[in-house]
């Protein structure tokens, strides 16, 4: 085969199932290394994996409605992961299948006693390779970490659990979660689904994939620079960059630091907003956590947009593929087909990559410049790039700063 699919092309297949179908040759065969015309190739899936792609928040309630037990959602992932991870490698530690059965087995029992424990009951969800489990490797991408066992979960993680969702492994991340691509020196690489020759984004990559792929339901993810954002992006999934303090993230010595942000990803929009409902919520741990609570998020999206103003940029002064620039500008037309008034409007940002490259080598020294320090020769080459000059952290920030207030906002005022 000597096409591939495009990801415009997936895009305007329109479903999940249909994106199923086009690229099952990638996972019936591992020597696939190119994916066929999309026209050609529509099959329905299986019954089998028909479930794997099913709405996360369909089969939440298909769970709590006593129509399919988690033990069964449970297995269906379980076949899935054993059948396409070894070909994408997303999912880099699996608990044990007799430990999620029996937690699934679990699931079911206490809904059958009326016990419900959350929107989450007896769903899998995959959890980001840097997020702290209980009991379950977390490895950080990096051969510092490659035995590490949490002693404890991360308020991520917690919230999940609370929510009634069964831990059924960690994806895969680059070193430390420093790049948007998905490598390390511990797992290797997490291949792109629809070309295997293709990055997969990062940091979130592994979260992604196995969306993308039908191996979890839902993943969480975290986002510095893009992470929950270019994955998903790559590999036709959704994900959410939420506010800072929306999902909080202690504990941190960098308590009021906005640029790193936990949030989920799924494969459709209102599945990414019922996780989201699930991962938001005040913390008192952190001093910007946003007190509202999480569970408006998982409401009907439907509404109303006549004369909601939307504002379209013109290129916010920084440098644009244009093939990108386009994609975006083309949704003009939709917001006003909604109703909207969309206006042209955009501060200047044409310093804002030099004060993101300052906060982040700034962020990377304070977390990690000891271990950097001891370690440099055992760790990735990204991990070293990202370190502040031999200067003053408060020499950083006034740089940061003063570059930051010289930039104009006037449209936003």
């Amino acid at each position: 085969m000597s096409e591939k699919i495009t990801r415009r092309e997936a895009l305007k297949l329109g479903t999940s199932a249909a994106v199923t179908a086009s690229v099952s040759p990638l996972w019936s065969s591992a020597e696939t290394k190119e994916l066929p015309d999309a026209n050609k190739t529509m099959t329905p899936p299986s019954a089998e994996n028909e479930l794997c792609f099913q709405s996360a928040k369909e089969l939440a309630g298909l769970i709590h409605e006593k129509k399919m037990s988690s033990r069964e959602v449970m297995q269906a992932h379980l076949k899935q992961i054993a059948r396409v991870n070894p070909k994408v490698n997303a999912i880099v530690t699996l608990v044990p299948e007799e430990q999620l059965l029996a937690q699934a087995s679990a699931a079911d029992e206490a809904i059958a006693k009326g016990h419900w424990l959350g929107p989450l009951h007896g769903l899998p969800v995959g959890v980001k390779d840097l997020h702290e489990t209980k009991g379950i490797r977390t490895t950080h991408g990096s051969p510092l970490y490659k035995d590490h066992i949490p002693q404890l979960d991360c308020l991520v993680v917690e919230r999940e659990k609370k929510a009634g969702a069964i831990v059924i492994g960690k994806t895969n991340v680059p070193e430390w979660g420093l790049g948007s691509q998905t490598f390390n020196p511990v797992f290797g690489p997490t291949l792109n689904p629809y070309d295997l020759t293709k990055t997969c984004g990062g940091s979130t990559g592994g979260g992604a994939v196995a969306l993308s792929c039908g191996m979890i339901p839902l993943a969480d993810g975290s986002d510095m620079g893009g992470s929950l954002r270019n994955p998903p992006n790559f590999c036709n999934v959704v994900g959410l960059r939420p506010s800072p303090g929306r999902v909080p993230n202690p504990p941190t010595n960098l308590g009021w630091f906005t640029l790193s942000v936990d949030g989920p990803v799924a494969r459709n929009v209102t599945d990414c907003a019922f996780f989201l409902s699930v991962l938001a919520g005040f913390d008192r741990r952190s001093p910007i956590a946003i007190d509202q609570p999480g569970n408006p998020f998982a409401n009907s999206l439907g509404r109303d947009f006549e004369g909601v103003r939307v504002a379209m940029f013109k290129d916010l002064g920084l440098p644009w593929e244009p093939a990108v620039r386009d994609a975006v500008k083309a949704q003009r037309k939709v917001f006003e087909s909604l109703g909207c008034i969309v206006e042209e409007a955009e501060p200047d940002f044409k310093d804002a990559n030099e004060c993101f490259l300052m906060w982040r080598h700034w962020s990377v020294e304070l977390a990690f410049g000891d271990i950097l320090e001891a370690n440099a020769g055992k760790l990735n080459s990204p991990g070293r790039s990202f370190r502040v000059p031999k200067r003053s952290a408060r020499s950083c920030i006034s740089e940061c700063d003063s570059s930051w207030r010289n930039m104009s906002f006037s449209c936003c005022r």
